[in-house]
């Protein structure tokens, strides 16, 4: 390959080595667009105040502060995210609230529905659609009920299962800080159970776990995010 350079001043317009003529200097006391100094005194009138952070913190916020470089903190104006250990066992004791009646009520029907039996080559989605009495699909239906209407109507209600309230938790929007409207709670209700009880019941609670683990900085689980909402300490 040549390395010849072509010849002073024979070189194309667009050639990125070319020097290009120097800016001229703008006069003393002026802008270096033409723009009039400012006024005597005043100076340019501040920048508008950045918007306010998640749950309406600022400066002065008990639970504010700053990112660097000027940015805001995103966890400016929220209270403290909820420990995974908290958030764990209050899954635990909602669990336990409404699992051990549905158990109860279902011994008198001698339903089978939560017994594999590997010698017949069953999985755990035919135990539940088609039980040894017929009636898996029934109880299925009324578990997801069970477990979704419970948790949709206390988030809804106040942001507090039996088991956040016991770990001193809520549920809150993340926008602002509010108790999840209807929707919201239903569509959280929705992602955290259905999966769970109708074919994923190891491998669903575990994505979740994954999920509230690895999100930065919030603690997201997969049903926080469709419903857009954090888990935080209650004040």
């Amino acid at each position: 390959m040549s390395t010849d350079q072509p010849p002073p001043g024979d070189r194309p317009e667009d050639d990125p080595f070319l020097k290009k003529p120097q800016e001229p200097t703008p006069p003393s006391g002026g802008s270096p667009y033409g723009s009039p100094p400012p006024p005597p005194g005043g100076g340019y009138p501040p920048p508008p105040p950045p918007p306010p952070p998640p749950y309406g913190g600022g400066p002065g916020d008990p639970y504010g502060g700053g990112g660097g470089y000027g940015m805001p903190d995103p966890l400016a104006g929220m209270p403290p995210l909820a420990d995974f250990g908290k958030r764990l066992a209050a899954r635990v004791i909602d669990l336990l609230i409404v699992g051990v009646p549905l158990f109860l009520i279902q011994l008198p029907f001698g339903s089978r529905r939560y017994v594999v039996d590997t010698d017949k080559g069953e999985d755990v989605t035919e135990v539940i659609t088609k039980s040894y009495d017929g009636t898996g699909l029934v109880w299925t239906l009324i578990t997801i009920v069970a477990y979704v209407g419970y948790d949709w109507w206390l988030t809804h209600k106040n942001g507090r299962t039996v088991g956040k309230r016991a770990m001193g938790l809520r549920v809150a929007m993340l926008n602002d800080g509010s108790v999840p409207p209807s929707g919201p709670a239903l569509g959280r209700a929705i992602v955290l159970w259905v999966p769970t009880l109708v074919c994923c019941f190891c491998l669903w609670p575990l994505a979740l776990i994954v999920s509230m683990l690895v999100d930065k900085p919030y603690r997201q689980g997969l049903h926080d995010k469709v419903a857009k909402t954090v888990v935080v300490t209650a004040t």
